[in-house]
């Protein structure tokens, strides 16, 4: 079996809006709602709408001899049906195919998987049941934690909720002379499969299909067939995994990226010995040639594939710490509105705007951050933070007069 296993994930933050240090106790109001609908709206129009279209016309055209995976996240689930019910019923509509797969994830894409196991299992299993709503009972099979963050205590807390692989990054400094373009186990817990991201691969697609200085460019259908078939024959899965948002978002159509993809799947399998799967497939039908040992969390993201993207200064970490203090708290607060932002806020995009690695990929984090500075995104998100600080207090103190009353 030699296939191509396609991935893409979706997502979309609850953007915050500008909140000054003087709105803490007068404003609880934090989501920039004139923007998020913005975003998604020009994104639906851009990407999400023509790609999924096309998506549907290669599945039909293909008979089902092409197939992909998607992850949406619960913030992208909770403003399709907000903003954009076409989107919803175009990604309804991929997955009644019977062609597309669903994965799991934190629901608010948040980076509890490094701070609470309790908070980890409540925010999958909140995911998992807004899939089941959305899609038809649709149970997905397979994990992929937020931003492909994984290690071997991450996986073993995956096989615990009953899952049969897990997503993550081909790491160079985990793998070794080791290829990405094969099954692993976890560590820990070895029934679950590890399918690792072809990063240099994925990375032609998502991110120097348009580079005219790359010694490559243009990208054909030719080459790119050329270049899997240079793999070598014992190496059976190839793992594509970027975000959705490279076709027409990242990469615009202008450059073509749409009609590479129209014309893939022909390439590859008239010119290739390579078919189509799914994960759940993929970890069904080829076993784990080893364990993967990763004893330190690592993620897709920038060239170190480590966390510093999220936590690589002194105020993601003061703003991770402070806001997973409140978790014992909050969870004992019965108010819908509390909830909702305490798991908003949570979401990995607040901290990522935060990042300060200017040199290595401060041009990426600029690029996704709506903010002017990283000094400007903490400042926010701290004046925010405070307000819910005060929230959850006065919540608090609320319910133990209530229990006192009753005393």
């Amino acid at each position: 079996m030699r296939t191509i296993c396609f991935y893409f994930q979706v997502h979309q933050p609850f953007r915050l809006k500008p909140y000054r240090f003087f709105d803490i106790g007068e404003d609880h109001h934090y989501w920039d709602d004139f923007l998020n609908r913005n975003v998604i709206r020009k994104v639906a129009q851009k990407c999400y709408l023509p790609m999924n279209s096309l998506l549907l016309d290669l599945i039909h055209q293909y008979k089902g001899k092409f197939k992909v995976a998607f992850s949406l996240s619960g913030t992208f689930l909770d403003q399709m049906e907000a903003y954009a019910p076409d989107v919803l019923e175009s990604f309804q509509k991929l997955v009644a195919t019977g062609h597309v797969e669903l994965l799991n994830e934190t629901y608010t894409h948040s980076l509890a998987s490094l701070k609470s196991k309790e908070e980890f299992h409540g925010l999958v299993k909140k995911h998992q049941d807004r899939i089941k709503e959305l899609f038809n009972g649709y149970t997905p099979k397979v994990f992929r934690n937020t931003e492909l963050i994984y290690s071997d205590q991450i996986g073993a807390m995956v096989s615990e909720l009953g899952y049969e692989a897990v997503l993550t990054e081909g790491a160079k400094h985990v793998l070794g002379w080791k290829s990405p373009n094969y099954v692993y186990s976890n560590a820990i817990e070895p029934k679950l499969k590890v399918l690792l991201k072809n990063f240099l691969l994925s990375d032609d697609i998502a991110f120097r299909f348009s580079n005219k200085t790359w010694a490559d460019y243009p990208l054909t259908t030719e080459k790119f067939v050329k270049w899997i078939n240079a793999i070598p024959k014992e190496e059976q899965v190839l793992n594509l995994f970027m975000d959705y948002e490279t076709f027409g978002e990242h990469q615009w159509a202008e450059t073509g990226i749409f009609e590479f993809m129209r014309h893939l799947p022909e390439a590859v399998l008239k010119h290739s010995n390579f078919s189509f799967s799914t994960p759940s497939e993929v970890a069904s039908a080829v076993p784990a040639v080893s364990k993967i040992h990763v004893p330190i969390p690592i993620s897709w993201a920038d060239e170190e594939r480590d966390l510093t993207a999220w936590l690589g200064n002194d105020m993601q970490d003061e703003a991770f710490d402070r806001l997973y203090e409140l978790e014992k708290a909050v969870k004992k607060i019965d108010d819908p509105e509390i909830k909702r932002d305490w798991g908003y806020l949570q979401t990995s995009d607040h901290f990522y705007y935060m990042c300060t690695k200017f040199f290595s990929d401060g041009s990426v984090h600029e690029y996704f951050s709506p903010y002017d500075t990283p000094y400007d995104a903490f400042i926010n998100y701290m004046n925010v933070l405070s307000d819910f600080i005060l929230r959850v207090k006065q919540k608090t103190a609320e319910m133990q007069d209530q229990a006192e009353a009753i005393k």
